[in-house]
């Protein structure tokens, strides 16, 4: 699933009780097909007073990664999964259907967006790929031409390495792309000129998603750099200052840091604030975003575009905190911005860059019943993406005073994202894909008013499988609110309570799980499985209310909603309790973990990806400050009860059967630390009573999920699939001693 602990614009543009005292050293054993599973080294309990609250963490020791005792029971908790796996009989029939759908599946696009002289550049992986490629066409159905293939780099390296992002120069002579390996999304960033094929400049460092913005002529560029020795910081300020540099690449080449949070200290930013420059075509002007981490609301600068470029500019605060930005979009003379301030399910106000004041701002798109999810700006107009319910539909507003909103008739409803709208470019590249049709790039020309699916891609078998379906119900959580779930599942699935069925869910940073259909998905639900996906509080279905329902707080919604989504599909027969799992990724961590430690007789299975496990100490994480809008801080009272509310790892209560629980992490992820998984690992090894299976599977070669290729995606997939279905007590799926 999609994930918000990021933070360059363009990417977010994510009953309170003491806790228990700790057992004695765990008398946890545990042998599954024959392999025993090693019991967590005995707890080392740290206690902690917050606001008159003494608390206690029995596993801190797993933070320090670089422990010997710490790597060795991660390798051995690891080496025994692999083996019980591998006496799994079904995992490889599992995994080599997803292996053959996916072959049999189209190729997939990213980002796909296209200059002023017609070029297309775009993320590709074809079926027989292992990664996304960067490639470009000279036109819209021209030859692929390849600017730079991971994979090439993987073999020679030994490492898995993957495209962070990308930008080409408005002349589409030139572009810009940033590269990471092993999964841990800091990498370099590379410029190449496209007819000689040759990098510009030798490859820059501490790249942490580049977001490059090119000047007019192609002549520079802006982009975004971890300071240096970065590393040697304390874990919770390693990311901090994160600067804003350009690029001249005129002779000699230049680079100069130009804005950062601790640099420019007059505008009073926090310390993990990010700066994206953008240069305002047609105007001496540049606009400077400002991300404040997870926060959902931009800030907004303008300044001189010369002076920028020097690191002189006097910036000038056009939207502040309080004006709650949630996107902003600039051409055609016009500042938009899409807020939530007065109608918490979104409206469009506009404003001229001139004269840029936001209490004169006009509503171009009005507040209604639709949830206004996202809008870019191109040369001839905004576009604007509008969610009803489960679909979305597209709308075009022209830079023009009096200008009315017009809807773009679209080949099928589904879910729309924005890959490509520019100031310099007319129309807009968009993808459009559903549950039940596979997601491809899809352009809109103003001169003919036409959509046209883009011919980057050849047709796959699974593109609209006609065996499976999708329900959009809404069914009653704890406190009489409606939440909707979408139900995908074989069309011939009879409601008898037998279905395997999986519950996701994610209810943070304002985060929709929008339809898709993937091919690994696939295999779950073509076998017979159900897939349900709850749009718990804390997401953004709704719009802003439905975030602000799910959040600090309010975080309990979140779990609570998860339960009673559990609840409704046993009493539906959809399943039952012993044939029912939850899964979920990053902050969805809390919605599995907190689901199961509430009602651990819901489930049969858990699988916590990634996840947030430790409510108290994620803050304290590398990538913790900027999550403090979303979560809390410890350092106030009534955010620490909601932290310790929401933390999986102090509300797990000794002699409690448990569900089965795999805890899936990349050892290398910088959003949310392994440890997180480990201290929650060995605290349910320590106190479940079931007898059911608490694993844990470590990728050393992967991070948090961003950039990770086939091949570990599928065996990931196969593993958690196969994990539901040995839970499940289903006969294939049963590990067998050797």
């Amino acid at each position: 699933g999609t994930d918000a602990i990021m933070t360059p614009m363009k990417r977010l543009l994510a009953p309170f009780a003491l806790a228990a005292t700790f057992a004695a050293p765990s008398s946890f054993a545990a042998s599954f097909g024959g392999v025993e599973v090693p019991p967590p080294p005995p707890a080392r309990p740290v206690t902690e007073t917050f606001h008159g609250v003494t608390v206690e963490s029995p596993f801190r020791f797993m933070e320090d990664l670089k422990s010997p005792e710490v790597q060795a029971w991660m390798k051995a908790q690891n080496d025994a999964t692999e083996a019980i796996f591998a006496r799994i009989p079904g995992r490889a029939t599992m995994l080599a259907r997803i292996r053959e759908i996916e072959s049999k599946a189209a190729g997939l696009t990213q980002s796909a967006t296209r200059t002023a002289n017609g070029r297309y550049f775009f993320q590709l992986r074809d079926p027989q790929d292992n990664q996304f490629k960067l490639v470009w066409r000279e036109r819209v159905d021209g030859p692929d031409r390849l600017i730079v293939d991971p994979e090439a780099l993987a073999k020679a390296t030994g490492k898995p390495h993957a495209i962070l992002d990308f930008a080409p120069s408005p002349d589409g002579k030139r572009v810009a792309y940033a590269v990471q390996a092993g999964g841990g999304e800091i990498g370099t960033m590379h410029v190449v000129d496209l007819a000689s094929g040759r990098e510009i400049v030798p490859p820059i460092d501490r790249i942490r998603y580049a977001s490059p913005t090119w000047l007019p002529d192609g002549s520079g560029l802006f982009y975004s750099r971890l300071r240096e020795n970065y590393e040697s910081y304390p874990v919770d300020e390693r990311f901090d200052d994160h600067a804003t540099h350009f690029l001249s690449l005129g002779k000699p080449v230049a680079d100069r840091k130009v804005f950062s949070a601790l640099r420019d200290q007059a505008l009073a930013l926090p310390r993990y604030a990010e700066g994206y420059v953008q240069p305002i075509l047609g105007t001496p002007l540049a606009a400077m975003h400002v991300a404040l981490g997870v926060e959902r609301f931009r800030l907004l600068y303008l300044g001189r575009l010369d002076a920028a470029k020097q690191g002189t500019a006097a910036w000038r605060k056009v939207l502040s905190l309080d004006d709650q930005a949630s996107d902003v979009a600039i051409a055609g003379g016009y500042v938009y911005v899409r807020t939530p301030k007065r109608a918490a399910r979104y409206e469009v106000l506009r404003m001229p860059v001139a004269q840029p004041d936001i209490a004169k701002a006009r509503v171009i798109m009005p507040a209604s019943e639709s949830v206004i999810v996202a809008m870019g700006a191109a040369r001839d107009a905004l576009y604007v993406v509008r969610r009803d319910g489960a679909t979305m539909s597209l709308w075009r507003i022209e830079h023009k005073p009096d200008a009315k909103p017009q809807r773009i008739a679209l080949p099928f409803e589904g879910a729309i994202e924005l890959t490509g709208a520019s100031d310099d470019v007319p129309g807009v590249v968009f993808d459009l894909g559903g549950w039940t049709r596979a997601t491809k790039p899809f352009a809109y020309d103003p001169s003919t008013r036409r959509v046209r699916q883009l011919p980057f891609v050849t047709p796959g078998a699974y593109d609209a499988p006609d065996d499976i379906e999708a329900r959009e119900i809404r069914y009653r959580s704890h406190d009489g609110v409606e939440v909707p779930m979408s139900i995908v599942m074989r069309k011939d699935a009879k409601l008898d309570g037998s279905n395997p069925t999986i519950l996701y869910g994610y209810g943070a940073y304002g985060i929709t799980d929008d339809p898709f259909l993937n091919p690994r998905w696939y295999a779950w639900v073509q076998r017979g499985g159900v897939l349900a996906f709850a749009h718990v509080r804390g997401g953004g279905v709704f719009g802003e209310e439905w975030h602000m329902a799910g959040r600090k707080e309010t975080k309990p919604n979140t779990w609570k909603d998860a339960i009673a989504a559990a609840e409704y599909l046993i009493a539906q027969r959809y399943t039952s309790a012993s044939r029912l799992g939850i899964y979920g990724g990053s902050a969805g961590g809390i919605f599995v973990g907190r689901s199961i430690t509430e009602r651990p007789d819901l489930f049969a299975a858990a699988v916590p990806a990634v996840g947030v496990m430790d409510g108290l100490r994620f803050e304290f994480a590398s990538n913790g400050a900027a999550n403090i809008p979303e979560f809390g801080t410890v350092k106030v009272e009534p955010e620490f009860k909601a932290l310790l509310a929401m933390s999986t790892l102090h509300a797990i209560r000794d002699g409690t059967a448990y569900p089965g629980i795999l805890f899936a992490h990349g050892v290398n992820d910088i959003r949310v630390p392994v440890s997180e998984s480990l201290k929650a690992a060995a605290r349910f090894q320590q106190a479940t009573t079931s007898g059911r299976p608490v694993l844990l599977r470590l990728e050393y070669e992967s991070g948090h999920g961003q950039g990770s290729t086939r091949a570990q995606s599928q065996e990931r997939t196969a593993d958690i699939w196969t994990f539901m279905l040995w839970q499940f007590g289903v006969p294939d799926y049963q590990p067998v001693a050797n």
